[in-house]
């Protein structure tokens, strides 16, 4: 089944809070061989004027994949998972993440392309602090590849 282009333009209800642990932190800054001290050690964060320390600009994925398993589990989505392919991955901040900050992310789906029989469907999740302030907006594309 294609990928049902009504997709575009939809917006997905907010996910739960995320609260953003530091030691979730300090694990995904080793898992991707992030060795600043801001990662790992709140006096070097502190001493930067952060809360506590601060998470690699790639973390959002943590918050944002459970946007993309709305839009994955979505009935009329015509994406079958084992197709899929990661395309590309942006991220667009306002201030960074901090242990501490709690996250919810709402994703709405910006674009849906067809290309050689594959479909290109872009998602943007906009996170946000407890205060409904804006964090980051994490844009992928994922390649639902076509029938063989």
């Amino acid at each position: 089944m294609p990928v049902n282009p009504e997709l575009q333009g939809r917006v997905f209800p907010p996910t739960a809070p995320y609260l953003v642990g530091r030691e979730k932190v300090r694990e995904f800054a080793r898992a991707v061989l992030a060795t600043s001290p801001l990662n790992h050690d709140p006096a070097a964060a502190s001493a930067a004027g952060y809360s506590d320390i601060v998470a690699p600009p790639t973390f959002p994925v943590v918050v944002q994949e459970a946007t993309l398993a709305q839009l994955l589990a979505e009935p009329d989505a015509g994406i079958d998972f084992t197709r899929v392919v990661h395309g590309d991955q942006r991220f667009t901040y306002t201030r960074p993440i901090v242990a501490g900050d709690e996250l919810t992310a709402t994703l709405a789906v910006t674009s849906i392309k067809s290309l050689g029989g594959h479909s290109m469907v872009t998602a943007e999740s906009t996170i946000v602090d407890a205060g409904g302030a804006h964090v980051v907006t994490a844009i992928s594309t994922l390649v639902v590849r076509g029938d063989e």
